[in-house]
């Protein structure tokens, strides 16, 4: 027992940390439908605020700790807010997107603020002497003080949100905003208090997770909302009680596990993963009545009919084809081809993504694990002397089986928790499977390219490339086409319709997950192939997040989004020399996530009619431009009755009209007769 005692020990420390993150996260969601994925950002800048107050500035722990807590925190959580007004009116995925562009955001800030190092030594600024002992194990002050300020924190929101008049506003704008109003309490205002509240404790845990772990990492600290998920998971994303007791059980058994597999090194990494596992197991084994999704469910609208004539996008698929042809040869392309090749394998990982989600309205963020192990299984099928065609389509036929494993939840979820459990399963490969022998390994794995047709010249290697991309497109569009492609846009538009003619739903989700994993998998392997090795760095779980960021401002049809979304994360950023700038760049990705994610429901349309009311402007009554104040629906209404009434008056006309020809015919006929 003595040996696992300084386990559970750290365990409870850790796991109050978490617990203090998951309840700002099941507070937030629960209070507004907005699954914040980027919380354990907003922890990260919480911590960095913290560290740039009291390290580099000098200031006193306490005002450091005020400052990112107290006026950080709040800030945030009124950004928020405003954000999750606009994404209440739209479709869970666009939701999700937005808060992963947010995420992409804060990351990028982060690396034009500090560069491509912003990892950072953090004093712990907690006692660290011991306080007392149990059975011969110090426990120290700061290990005391973690887990009494989380139960402290713990028992003050129940008894608030049991007892308090505000607290029992929060619940029931959770449950019904509209009955809140009638009872003459202004939702909004409520909403915004539980981000305010939400978002400290967000902040406040990142300042103590960071001064746990003694290190500054934004890339570490982002995955603190990760171990959030599990503790949610425990609570069933409605409890902040259960919340933080879903944090001490994830932070005791992150500990115990990792005790259990000393000497093990096959089973290293599952330690860090328990979280993912916890959130895994019960979306597999929780009713469907306890996964109900917080907010009201938005219908996704159909994508607008094309702009152009289909003689004109003939054309202008024609022209983009010549110009894929002669890129080799164009001078303005010169050094930069293997960024140009690049694109278009990843155009492949685009078209297996937008299958997903421009077409299916399913969601996944854990396609570069995807492309990761197709890589892998190409570089172990070539070192065994397979011909570089036959490993290109085994990389591909190695990513089916786990994704038709990502399909099970899938069957069984859609929009949130689906989102949720494919960024699990992608952080799960990376910290896991990455490291070992039968995948990266923990240096650089060889990914050759073909001996054939002098595959070693970059220009041969393109047009390779180009060809599989346009299988891959010619796959892509003979799917959409089929019958299988309409029942994937009917399982985006409404999964109940399917039902009721007699289609298997659950089929039809487990084998669109199985073509994108199969897709993104040649992807992988013809990438990796590109620039002939690969290894652990290459493979990122926040590029899956920067893909679904880049697809959702490349527009909705998903070919075209592909050629578009390839270029600009992979061309783009190489014809620019300043670091800083593929940072912005990134930043804008993110921005314009939101934008689009926010507009995709016409939110966007809703507020710049908001400030055209505020300019003053006084427009005509039927120009259809609302007057300063004049709700868009009202005027649409007062326009409706004047069209109806000119409809009417026109109709009169065309029968007096009508009438009078009638008439005069036959006093013309009186006259023959």
């Amino acid at each position: 027992m003595n040996e696992y005692l300084p386990y559970l020990i750290f365990g409870l420390t850790a796991g109050s940390i978490y617990g203090i993150s998951a309840m700002g996260l099941v507070l937030t969601y629960k209070t507004s439908g907005v699954f914040n994925f980027a919380h354990g950002a907003v922890s990260a800048v919480s911590a960095y605020v913290f560290y740039e107050c009291c390290q580099v500035r000098g200031l006193p722990w306490p005002i450091a700790g005020f400052i990112a807590v107290f006026v950080f925190g709040p800030l945030a959580g009124l950004i928020l807010e405003r954000m999750a007004v606009q994404l209440a009116k739209v479709t869970v995925a666009n939701r999700i997107v937005a808060t992963v562009g947010l995420l992409v955001c804060i990351l990028a800030l982060a690396g034009i603020y500090y560069g491509p190092n912003s990892t950072f030594v953090f004093e712990s600024f907690l006692p660290s002497e011991a306080a007392f002992t149990i059975s011969g194990v110090a426990v120290s002050w700061d290990n005391v003080v973690n887990l009494a300020f989380g139960i402290a924190l713990a028992v003050a929101l129940w008894l608030f949100f049991t007892f308090s008049r505000l607290g029992l506003q929060m619940r029931a704008v959770a449950d019904d905003p509209d009955l809140l109003d009638v009872a003459g309490v202004a939702p909004a205002q409520v909403r915004r208090l539980a981000w305010v509240i939400g978002s400290m404790l967000a902040a406040l845990s990142g300042v103590l997770f960071a001064s746990a772990q003694g290190q500054l990492d934004i890339n570490l600290l982002s995955l603190l909302v990760v171990q959030a998920f599990g503790a949610a998971a425990i609570a069933r994303f409605t409890s902040l009680p259960m919340a933080f007791v879903g944090g001490i059980i994830v932070g005791l058994a992150q500990k115990i596990v990792a005790k259990l597999i000393v000497g093990h090194d096959q089973l290293q990494g599952i330690d860090l993963n328990v979280p993912f596992i916890v959130l895994f197991i019960f979306l597999l084994v929780a009713s469907k009545n306890s996964l109900v999704e917080a907010g009201r469910t938005i219908k996704a609208q159909a994508p607008r009919p094309s702009l152009f004539p289909p003689q004109v996008r003939t054309v202008g698929y024609a022209a983009l084809a010549v110009f894929a042809l002669f890129v080799p040869h164009f001078g303005f392309v010169g050094s930069h081809l293997t960024a140009w090749s690049q694109a278009v394998a990843a155009m492949v990982l685009f078209l297996s993504l937008g299958l997903l989600v421009r077409t299916s309205g399913q969601i996944s963020l854990c396609h570069i694990a995807f492309a990761a192990i197709g890589a892998s299984t190409f570089a172990h099928t070539q070192s065994d002397g397979l011909p570089w065609v036959v490993s290109v389509l085994l990389a591909g036929i190695a990513v089916v089986p786990l994704a038709a494993l990502i399909a099970i939840p899938a069957i069984r979820l859609s929009g949130l928790f689906l989102g949720l459990a494919t960024l699990g399963f992608g952080i799960f490969i990376a910290q896991y499977a990455y490291p070992k022998s039968y995948m990266l390994g923990g240096g650089v794995i060889q990914t050759p390219r073909p001996q054939f047709w002098g595959m070693e010249d970059d220009k041969r290697y393109y047009y390779l490339l180009l060809a599989v991309t346009v299988l891959a497109i010619a796959l892509v569009v003979s799917i959409e086409r089929s019958r299988f492609g309409r029942l994937l846009r009917g399982l985006g538009d409404s999964p109940t319709a399917l039902v009721t003619v007699g289609v298997s739903i659950n089929v039809t989700r487990a084998l669109v997950f199985c073509v994108a994993g199969f897709l993104a998998g040649i992807s992988g392997a013809t990438t990796a192939s590109l620039f002939r090795s690969s290894s652990i760095d290459t493979y990122n779980y926040v590029q899956s997040l920067l893909l679904l960021a880049v697809l959702a401002i490349s527009g909705r049809r998903t070919v075209p989004s592909a050629v578009v979304a390839s270029l600009l994360l992979y061309v783009v950023p190489n014809y620019l020399d300043n670091a800083t700038a593929g940072y912005w760049l990134q930043f804008g990705f993110g921005f314009f996530a939101i934008v689009a994610a926010c507009a995709s429901s016409g939110g966007v349309g809703r507020w710049i009619d908001r400030l055209t009311a505020i300019s003053g402007a006084a427009p005509d009554a039927g120009s259809g431009v609302p007057a300063p104040g004049e709700p868009t629906s009202r005027l649409a209404a007062r326009t409706g009755d004047v069209s109806r009434v000119s409809v009417r008056r026109d109709r009169v006309r065309r029968g007096d009209s009508e009438r009078e020809r009638v008439l005069a015919g036959a006093g013309a006929d009186e006259g023959r007769h």
